[in-house]
């Protein structure tokens, strides 16, 4: 029975600025285009399955500020199709926001972040009892104050959360933010305990295990992926651990079973911002194990839905249906 994704987590507002390039302190750099759009976990990989397959029972649960950027956030999720009546509306603090410096030359981008009424998202806001969906999703772990608070016997609030939910039946799916202040073991390994499924780049995977995920040349560790894949399942995980880079994608399922799908080739000049990426082959990924997509199929789908992502300067622009999707996975090209 198709009986959907629920989101959870952060919601909020990108404003992105795109810029000439980034200057160094004290110094100028011109803005040529300003544009706003959703973001933020909850947004992102929502509406980036919800635009795969429009017939999906999708649900969304966050706090929103009493404020114009809520109205603007909830109202594009739920011309989606998506239900955001599980959204609170706070007026302890405004609704979430980054600016989004997007640099022109190169695509990179940099954040500056308010965390907004996402800071008072609790477990009290999600009502175990009358969730009804097959795989519930949260993020981003490190960016939710409240869930990332410590629990004597969970480990944290976010953790007892995903175990009531898991004890429901639910499969558990969880996301993290790329995060300087070195609380990835802290934060991350009580939840990995009771999730089915950990998605996430290969540099907050690495946060987990503190093995670096690149060789001293720049390229991909395979050898440190993959044993931190281990440690993730011996830490809890049940289903299987997913982690992607712009190299590609990598998968490890509970039984051993170790994949890996490269990057679907994009010309430069396709590419018109990166922010969202990430949400884009988590959406994937998550629209895949929903739909019981096979293995070999599941990681070339999540990166064609990353693709897809790219050719747009949001976060959920780029995204097309699943047929188009599972086309450029097929192509191995955009």
């Amino acid at each position: 029975m198709n009986k959907g994704i629920t989101f959870a987590g952060n919601i909020l507002v990108d404003v992105v600025k795109t810029i000439s390039g980034y200057p160094q302190p004290g110094m100028l750099a011109n803005i040529t285009a300003v544009s706003q759009a959703v973001g933020g976990c909850v947004p992102n990989t929502a509406i980036d399955v919800a635009k795969m397959d429009p017939s999906m029972p999708i649900a969304a649960y966050g706090r929103v500020g009493d404020d114009a950027y809520g109205q603007y956030v909830t109202g594009q999720m739920a011309a989606h199709g998506i239900d955001v009546t599980h959204v609170q509306i706070t007026r302890e603090a405004p609704t979430s926001f980054s600016d989004v410096m997007s640099d022109v030359a190169s695509g990179e981008r940099t954040f500056f972040h308010a965390r907004g009424a996402n800071a008072y998202f609790a477990p009290a806001d999600v009502d175990v009892e009358t969730l009804d969906c097959r795989i519930f999703h949260i993020g981003y772990i490190l960016l939710l104050d409240k869930m990332d608070e410590a629990d004597e016997k969970y480990g944290t609030a976010l953790a007892g959360l995903l175990a009531q939910v898991q004890a429901k039946g639910i499969k558990t799916s969880i996301d993290v933010v790329s995060d300087s202040t070195g609380r990835f073991r802290e934060k991350i390994v009580p939840a990995l305990r009771y999730c089915d499924y950990a998605i996430m780049n290969e540099i907050e995977g690495c946060g987990v295990s503190g093995l670096e995920p690149r060789n001293p040349d720049g390229s991909i560790c395979v050898e440190n992926i993959r044993t931190t894949m281990e440690q993730m399942l011996s830490l809890g995980v049940r289903d299987r651990v997913i982690l992607h880079s712009k190299e590609g994608g990598f998968m490890l399922t509970a039984d051993g079973q170790f994949r890996y799908a490269p990057a679907i080739d994009i010309a430069p000049e396709q590419i018109a911002g990166k922010v969202g990426a990430g949400d884009a082959f988590c959406a994937g990924c998550l629209y895949g194990l929903h739909n019981s997509m096979d293995d070999e199929a599941l990681l070339p789908f999540a990166s064609a839905a990353a693709a897809c992502n790219l050719t747009a300067a949001d976060s959920v622009s780029g995204m097309r249906s699943a047929e188009a999707v599972s086309a450029i996975a097929a192509a191995g090209r955009i």
